[in-house]
């Protein structure tokens, strides 16, 4: 249209119409029914791993909730790094979610992630899997206190799945809290770790319940304590560290979690789903069969946000005090 031609009452109404049509497709976009289509789950670690089986069982049921299809990508490389870089590239739009565990945030507070954690929303939590402190049964050791006093007169060597994992990181914590000295000798997995207890290579060495209960159960170790604010339901002789005068605890967790700018009804929406997937008997009997109950696990958006950060507070402070942190 040329500079200073007046609109004829047709363009106006052509005009308006355009408008209108416009505005009706924003918000009919807006006001789509979520979910509308299948949701991604993305994990940091390979296909059959801990990470993949949990995210899977919590599927059956969820997607049954939400009424769509969901699946699991593998995004493999950085300790979760590739699967951020990933969640970046999609929309924030709740349909991609991720699977996470304590990797994910030692490598965000050592700088090797492309996200802070203030970019992280917690959906909802799967398993929280506490952390045992043993020795072997022929062990000299008998008590927490008893293991605490011989490594205050030399370090003992401590089993460790990798240098500045969970394992590391309680360590480190009950070291400073008790005043202790340690040595630690990396292993590369848990499973490798309790074997190395198991045959006397390391004095002592922090398992997660699901890795070392059947040996605490049938005597192959002995459990000094659990690094928890109270003892287990299913272990009812081993005392809490927090009893024992220690407030230190720590825990290997599962849950799930989707980037900051997703909207919040979307959030809820999946978080209710999730949790009312993993409270029905299929997620509950997979859980008890590591050893863990659905009570002390399962928990929605609000408490897991507010344990990611809390997780997150406490390595960032342990990875400063053992000098990992990038410079």
């Amino acid at each position: 249209m040329k500079t200073g031609q007046k609109i004829g009452r047709r363009g106006l109404m052509v005009m308006a119409a355009g408008t209108i049509a416009s505005l009706t497709v924003l918000t009919g976009a807006l006001s789509e029914e979520f979910p509308s289509k299948p949701i991604e789950v993305v994990i940091h670690s390979k296909y059959g791993g801990g990470t993949d089986v949990t995210a899977r069982m919590m599927m059956i049921r969820t997607r049954r909730n939400l009424d769509v299809d969901m699946s699991v990508v593998s995004k493999r490389g950085g300790s979760g790094a590739k699967a951020h870089q990933y969640a970046m590239s999609k929309p924030r739009d709740g349909y991609t979610v991720l699977a996470l565990t304590q990797s994910h945030l030692y490598t965000i507070a050592r700088g090797k992630s492309p996200l802070t954690i203030d970019d992280i929303v917690g959906v909802a939590r799967a398993m929280d899997d506490p952390t045992f402190v043993t020795v072997a049964t022929k062990s000299p050791y008998k008590t927490l206190g008893d293991l605490v006093a011989a490594s205050k007169e030399k370090p003992l060597n401590w089993g460790v799945a990798q240098i500045g994992g969970t394992e590391h990181i309680g360590l480190a914590q009950l070291a400073k809290a008790s005043g202790m000295q340690f040595k630690v000798v990396p292993f590369g997995s848990g499973a490798q770790m309790v074997q190395a207890l198991m045959s006397g290579a390391i004095d002592a060495t922090l398992p997660n319940v699901s890795e070392a209960g059947s040996q605490v159960r049938d005597g192959t170790f002995r459990a000094l304590a659990v690094m928890a604010e109270k003892r287990l339901n299913d272990y009812p002789d081993v005392p809490s560290t927090f009893e024992s005068g220690y407030e230190v605890k720590t825990s290997t967790t599962r849950g799930y979690w989707v980037l900051k700018g997703t909207p919040p009804d979307r959030i809820e929406k999946l978080s209710q789903a999730m949790v009312k997937a993993m409270n029905h008997e299929v997620f509950v009997n997979y859980l008890k069969s590591s050893g863990l109950t659905p009570e002390d696990s399962i928990a929605g958006q609000e408490v897991w946000d507010k344990h990611i950060k809390e997780e997150y507070a406490k390595a960032y402070q342990a990875l400063k005090d053992l000098d990992l942190l990038d410079k």
